[in-house]
């Protein structure tokens, strides 16, 4: 059986590394299924979650929250490079919930000034935020 290792890294080190038969994840330009041969690609990713099908069992699935970044697939080694990213059994979810509620008020302060800098940061760490609550759901499930 041909495999696939997953590697995920952030400038804090390797958040994520195992083999798989299956890897989702969403770029710029929609979401993008990786088996393994895949061929060689370099792509932009979104703010979402990338899914990790693991070799040992067909039901262990592995949730990431990627934070943007880029991916890149080669010899059946894919690659995420993120500036920051958690696996669903580590995300503190009340510090998410924290972060939420700071961006969301942080987007209510940028409304009410039309700052559309402070704006589009809020937003942005809204999704993330959202994002990693939505990950850690996956959690045990």
């Amino acid at each position: 059986m041909v495999v696939m290792n997953v590697n995920v890294v952030t400038p804090a080190g390797i958040v994520y590394d195992h083999r798989s038969s299956f890897v989702v994840v969403k770029t710029k330009d929609g979401e993008l299924g990786i088996l393994p041969n895949h061929e060689a690609l370099v792509a932009p990713l979104i703010i979402d979650e990338a899914k990790v099908h693991r070799v040992d069992s067909a039901d262990h699935v592995d949730y990431i929250a990627v934070n943007g970044g880029i991916i890149e697939i080669q010899d059946n080694l894919v690659t995420i490079i993120a500036d920051s990213a958690e696996r669903e059994r580590n995300i503190d979810v009340n510090r998410a919930e924290r972060a939420k509620n700071r961006a969301q008020q942080m987007l209510e302060l940028a409304k009410t000034k039309q700052d559309t800098d402070q704006l589009r940061r809020a937003e942005v760490e809204l999704h993330r935020a959202i994002n990693r609550i939505s990950v850690s759901k996956h959690f045990n499930l």
